[in-house]
C-alpha cells in the first residue's frame, strides 16, 4: 500500500518566494506570513500523517466497506459488465493461490512430529470444535426465525475455514508465544484447509440445487489446488521467481489485497442485484453473535490450553490465536468457488468479513498483556524471562489482515 508523497521541496520553494515578496512589501507583513505559513504547514502535515497512519492500520477494512458501498450503488457493474465469471472467479482467485503456494513453507510441516499432541489440539479445535458449535447455534437461531438462513449458513462457512497465517504469526510473536508452532500450524492448517474446508461446508450445509458436488471439486482443483501446486513448484525449483517476488514483495502484497477486494466487490454486486431475504436487523444480530462466539471460543481455548499445557506458557499463547482465527484470504476465494452462482453468496461471505477484523482488534488489545504474562510465567518456571523477539514485530494491522496467506517467500 502506498500513499501519494507530498512534494515538500516544491512547496518549500513556493513558500520562500511568497515570503520574499511579502518581506519586500513590508517587514511586519512578511513576519506574519512566515508564521502563518509554518503554522499552516505544521497543521496540514499532522493531519496528513494521521490520515495515512489510520489508513495504513485499517486499509483492508476501509477498502471492504468501500467495495460494499460501491456494489450497493450500482450492482450491474460488478455483477455483469466487469465479467466476474472470468476476472473474479478465475484470474483473481488463481493469482491469490499462486502467491499462496509461493508463500507456504511446507518444509515446516516436518516439525509436526516434534509436538503432535499440541498441533492436533489446535487443528481439531480450529476446524472441528468451532465449526460444530457454530453449526448448532446457527441452526437453532434459523429454526426459531431469529436469523436469516443465508446468514446462518455464512456463519457455518466462516467457522469452517482455516486460521490466518500472518495474523497468527504476528500476534503470537508480539504476545511472546511460540513462533515455531505458529508457523507450522498456520502452514499446515491452510494446506489441509484447501481440502477439509469444502468437505466441512458441504457436510454441514449439504448439496443444494445451486451446488453440483462434482463440479465444485473440479473447480477447486483448477482454481485452488493447481495454483498452490504451481506456487510450491516455483518456490522449490525457481529461485529467479522467488527472488523476483521478494524484490517486489510490497507490490505483490498490494496486488493480492486488491484482488481479494475485487472478489468481495463482485460478490456483493451479485447479491445486491439478485436481492436478499436478510434484513438490517438480521445483520446486526449476526455481528453481535460473531463477537460473542469469538469471545467464547477464545476463553474456552485459553482454559483448554491451561488444562493440557499448564507449564508451557508460550504454547498456550499460540494456542489461543491458532484455535480461534479464521482467514479471509483463503475463505473468500473458496466461498466464491463453491457458491459462485448462488444469489446469497454475499451473505455467505459477510460473517467471515465480520470475524476477521474482530479477531485482529481483540488480539491486538491482548498482545501486550499476554506478553507481560508470558515473561512472568517463563521466569516463574525458571526460564530467562524473555520470550523470543517478543513484541518486536513491525507488521502493520493492514499487513496482518490482507496478507493472511501467500506473503512470505522462502528466503524470508
Amino acid at each position: 500500500m502506498s500513499a501519494t508523497p507530498n512534494s515538500n521541496d516544491d512547496e518549500g520553494i513556493d513558500h520562500d518566494r511568497n515570503v520574499e515578496t511579502d518581506v519586500g512589501e513590508g517587514g511586519g507583513k512578511g513576519e506574519n506570513a512566515i508564521s502563518a505559513t509554518k503554522v499552516g504547514d505544521s497543521w496540514s502535515t499532522r493531519i496528513w500523517k494521521k490520515c495515512k497512519k489510520f489508513y495504513a492500520a485499517n486499509s483492508f477494512l476501509i477498502l471492504v466497506m468501500c467495495a460494499i458501498l460501491l456494489a450497493l450503488a450500482y450492482p450491474p457493474l460488478g455483477a455483469k459488465y466487469l465479467a466476474p465469471q472470468i476476472t473474479a472467479t478465475w484470474i483473481a482467485v488463481v493469482f491469490i493461490f499462486v502467491l499462496a503456494g509461493l508463500g507456504l513453507k511446507t518444509e515446516e510441516l516436518g516439525k509436526a512430529f516434534s509436538n503432535v499432541r499440541f498441533n492436533a489440539v489446535v487443528q481439531v479445535f480450529n476446524f472441528g470444535v468451532v465449526s460444530s458449535i457454530v453449526f448448532g447455534a446457527s441452526r437453532f437461531l434459523v429454526s426459531v426465525g431469529a436469523l436469516a438462513k443465508a446468514l446462518g449458513d455464512g456463519m457455518v462457512i466462516c467457522s469452517s475455514v482455516p486460521m490466518t497465517i500472518n495474523m497468527v504469526l504476528v500476534l503470537t510473536k508480539s504476545s511472546g508465544g511460540d513462533e515455531a508452532s505458529a508457523v507450522f500450524n498456520a502452514a499446515f492448517g491452510n494446506l489441509v484447509g484447501v481440502f477439509l474446508t469444502p468437505l466441512l461446508i458441504l457436510g454441514y450445509l449439504g448439496v443444494s440445487g445451486e451446488v453440483a458436488l462434482g463440479n465444485v471439486f473440479y473447480k477447486l482443483g483448477l482454481r485452488v489446488v493447481l495454483p498452490i501446486a504451481v506456487g510450491q513448484i516455483l518456490q522449490k525449483f525457481s529461485m529467479t521467481v522467488v527472488n523476483f517476488v521478494k524484490k517486489y514483495k510490497p507490490y505483490f502484497k498490494s496486488g493480492q489485497q486488491y484482488s481479494l477486494i475485487f472478489i468481495i466487490y463482485t460478490v456483493f454486486c451479485r447479491t445486491f442485484q439478485n436481492g436478499s431475504e436478510a434484513k438490517a436487523g438480521d445483520i446486526f444480530l449476526m455481528i453481535a453473535l460473531q463477537f460473542a462466539l469469538l469471545c467464547l471460543f477464545m476463553v474456552t481455548a485459553w482454559y483448554l490450553m491451561k488444562l493440557l499445557f499448564r507449564d508451557q506458557p508460550k504454547m498456550r499463547v499460540m494456542g489461543l490465536y491458532g484455535c480461534t482465527h479464521k482467514t479471509v484470504a483463503m475463505g473468500v476465494p473458496l466461498i466464491n468457488a463453491i457458491y459462485e452462482k448462488d444469489p446469497n453468496i454475499g451473505l455467505y461471505t459477510l460473517p467471515l468479513l465480520i470475524w476477521h477484523p474482530m479477531q485482529l482488534v481483540i488480539g491486538s488489545a491482548l498482545a501486550p498483556r499476554l506478553n507481560a504474562w508470558t515473561i512472568r510465567e517463563v521466569e516463574r518456571l525458571g526460564g530467562n524471562g524473555k520470550p523470543d523477539d517478543a513484541g518486536l514485530d513491525s507488521s502493520t494491522p493492514s499487513e496482518m489482515e490482507s496478507g493472511s496467506i501467500g506473503d512470505r517467500t522462502r528466503s524470508d
